[in-house]
């Protein structure tokens, strides 16, 4: 929750060459069933707020007991917003901040198998550039992703656990976020690095 405070913080306020979003939303994976709908939060909700205050915000808005992950329902919803909020032209990002594993009844939590049922099919074709950026999971499960949801347009990245681990070695100690160079550079080369198209 500490480095996606950074990370929305830096964004909406476009430091160290960071992109500020069009438009920009922040929702939960989890929920107590499949399916359940999600309150997707507006960029609104984090302007004029610094980054104590967003990581406090996200800290009550998710808390840690929604005992399913349900990540083709969230891409579902992904999609719907994006064609209400007439973005579908726009280069879309999500960025999925979890272990990456999918809670399937009746399968092994963490199986090969599990994955395919990852469905990005509402991403597919709601832009020429769709991108999943996985960081926080396991250098097997980012490869799971990679190998074993089927995709053809959608772009994916995944960074792993313990490379999102490094992101406080850039921190400058004492310094105001406007000043911290090395944290905002590494998170445009290693979060948000830029993933080329797939060859269909």
């Amino acid at each position: 929750m500490t480095f996606l405070a950074y990370y929305l913080y830096g964004h909406v306020n476009e430091l160290g060459g960071l992109a500020k979003p069009r438009d920009l939303f922040v929702a939960a994976l989890g929920g107590k069933d499949s399916n359940e709908p999600k309150a997707f939060r507006p960029i609104h909700d984090l302007a004029g707020k610094n980054i104590p205050q967003i990581e406090a915000d996200l800290r009550r808005w998710f808390p840690p007991t929604d005992p399913l992950t349900d990540f083709s329902a969230f891409f579902r919803q992904v999609a719907r917003i994006t064609k209400e909020r007439n973005l579908v032209l726009t280069p879309i990002t999500v960025v999925v901040v979890s272990d990456g594993i999918p809670d399937v009844p009746g399968v092994k939590a963490g199986a090969p198998d599990s994955f395919k049922t990852i469905d990005l099919g509402a991403l597919e074709f709601l832009s020429r550039n769709v991108t999943v950026r996985l960081i926080y999971a396991s250098p097997k499960v980012g490869e799971l992703w990679r190998t074993r949801i089927p995709r053809q347009r959608v772009r994916l990245w995944a960074v792993e656990r313990e490379v999102m681990m490094g992101w406080r070695a850039q921190m400058k100690p004492k310094a105001d976020p406007a000043s911290q160079d090395r944290l905002w550079k590494w998170v445009r080369d290693t979060v948000d690095y830029r993933v080329h198209a797939r060859a269909l």
